[in-house]
């Protein structure tokens, strides 16, 4: 029997591995830690301690290059590797974690690059790049929610100005102030205080607070929110739908493997 082992099944052990979840645990321990150790540095501590710290550092900056390299070998195709964003930005952070943090001049763009190396917690949990990607793309349609919010704001901001200015100029002085002190209502920043001291002047200035709390706090929140649902839902099934590729894709591989064990077998008979 031959020890070689043909390239698909060495990348397919290696993404086993990787994919195993005692690697995903040892990795998302050692970004816990390399965090822990981040928000120590911070703290005013005894020189033995912050270089044990430092050696601490230089060794999870080694696991992550080792773990990078790691997950590199076990693509079979290197370019879809560096085309994957999540890939690309962890392999950035952690190539940043090499700079030494003893050179002056680089060693604040050090530190900050190994602060961002926790985000690495969303590159190797699903559930959370879930999110992310989730969010992102959610970004266009609330773009569009976040503008018809700002029409709503400057429409009242300008009635605040036109109505409000001779109770309070500091707050409905102008449009833009205006804006400022609709945001501390819709924020409910002591609104109250600001609606108060309106109607001593306007009585039936509440209606135009309630309206543009109602509108801002409650309308346009509940949009942002089914916007971001409904691009999880879609989300969702496109990761159920690629799942039921990969699955296929493994059931054809497997399929071939025993057919060309088969025929290896009738070759030697």
């Amino acid at each position: 029997m031959s020890m070689d082992m043909n390239p698909a099944s060495r990348f397919a052990q290696l993404k086993r591995i990787e994919s195993s979840t005692v690697f995903q645990t040892v990795v998302i321990s050692i970004i816990i830690l390399s965090a822990l150790t981040i928000g120590a540095k911070t703290y005013d501590l005894p020189p033995l301690f912050e270089h044990s710290l430092s050696v601490m550092d230089n060794a999870i900056t080694i696991f992550f290059l080792i773990e990078i390299l790691f997950r590199f070998a076990a693509c079979p195709r290197k370019s879809r590797f560096l085309m994957d964003g999540w890939n690309l930005f962890d392999t950035l952070v952690v190539i940043g974690s090499l700079i030494p943090l003893d050179n002056s001049e680089a060693v604040l763009l050090g530190r900050l690059l190994r602060v961002f190396r926790v985000l690495r917690l969303v590159s190797v949990v699903p559930e959370l790049r879930f999110l992310i990607n989730s969010l992102l793309k959610a970004i266009p349609r609330m773009g569009y929610i976040a503008l018809l919010m700002f029409i709503i704001f400057y429409i009242y901001a300008a009635m605040g100005s036109m109505f409000f200015a001779s109770v309070d100029e500091e707050l409905w002085g102008d449009v833009a102030i205006s804006m400022l002190t609709l945001f501390r209502v819709a924020t409910f920043e002591d609104w109250t205080d600001v609606m108060y001291a309106t109607m001593a002047d306007y009585p039936l200035s509440w209606i135009y607070y309630l309206t543009f709390i109602f509108l801002t706090a409650f309308v346009f929140l509940n949009m942002m929110i089914g916007a971001i649902l409904e691009v999880m839902g879609e989300e969702q099934n496109a990761r159920q739908a690629q799942q039921a590729h990969d699955e296929r894709d493994e059931i054809v591989r497997q399929l071939h493997a025993i057919q060309r064990r088969l025929d290896e077998l009738s070759n030697r008979d």
